[in-house]
């Protein structure tokens, strides 16, 4: 026999000493990819994994409606009403004013969006006030805080225009309770933060939405379509929302 055929053929890991086997290579394509061990889930391990990943998915639908939509008020301080809401949060303003000790109801909100040539209003800011007129609030308690028409970053502009109305009034660091619909409210608390900056101290009250049922919110196109949009403005508001410059001249 050959010296050549004496010699034994290289083995692949793990396999029983003495038994010849086909070489298995270790690098391949140039050496740019090579051979290597991994763990893989067994049967077991699988449903464990599965039913993980079904109980994050259950906490995330029963859980990212509160979050979103959390009330924690301040008192005292001025009351701010985003002008654009539905007639119910106009009237749960009223009663939020009345309740509580504040000095003033301001209205915020940008120019209206259809309907402004035929109204003798033309900003959410101007239209909400006046519906909070008609619903019992004079004149001293309300006042309009129009913004100006921007592409983008609505409320955070919104949050500005009151800043600089609040600074031409000599009002520094105000403790303000916000009032926003829904899944709205903490971006919306968010970007009056970034508006304001430290020093003042924003509380938000979020109004239960009418359209859909917050409890059961995946259960409504209204409800996904809402949740799944704030959820994704949210986190874009947390983590690349950056002012532009211009957005400092409201």
């Amino acid at each position: 026999m050959s010296k050549r055929s004496q010699t034994p053929l290289p083995t692949a890991k793990g396999s029983p000493p003495g038994l010849n086997q086909i070489p298995v290579p270790r690098q391949a394509w140039l050496g740019c990819f090579r051979r290597k061990e991994c763990w893989a889930p067994t049967r077991r391990g699988f449903f464990l994994l599965l039913s993980l990943l079904v109980g994050l998915g259950i906490a995330g639908l029963l859980g990212i409606h509160p979050f979103l939509a959390p009330t924690q008020s301040i008192a005292k301080g001025i009351l701010v009403v985003e002008g654009w809401g539905p007639d119910y949060a106009m009237k749960s303003s009223v009663e939020e004013f009345n309740r509580g000790q504040y000095s003033k109801l301001y209205v915020t909100g940008g120019p209206l969006e259809w309907g402004a040539p035929l109204s003798e209003y033309k900003s959410y800011a101007e239209l909400g006030a006046a519906i909070l007129t008609k619903m019992g609030l004079n004149t001293n308690q309300v006042e309009p805080v129009p913004a100006p028409l921007v592409q983008q970053d609505r409320t955070y502009n919104s949050a500005l225009a009151l800043k600089k109305r609040l600074d031409e009034s000599r009002i520094s660091h105000p403790t303000i309770n916000l009032i926003s619909i829904g899944p709205h409210a903490r971006r919306s608390r968010l970007l009056f933060e970034k508006a304001f900056g430290k020093g003042t101290a924003i509380g938000i009250i979020a109004l239960q939405p009418r359209d859909y049922n917050p409890r059961r919110w995946w259960r409504s196109s209204q409800g996904v379509r809402t949740v799944l949009s704030e959820t994704i403005a949210y986190a874009y508001v947390r983590i690349l929302f950056r002012p532009k410059t211009e957005q400092l001249q409201p």
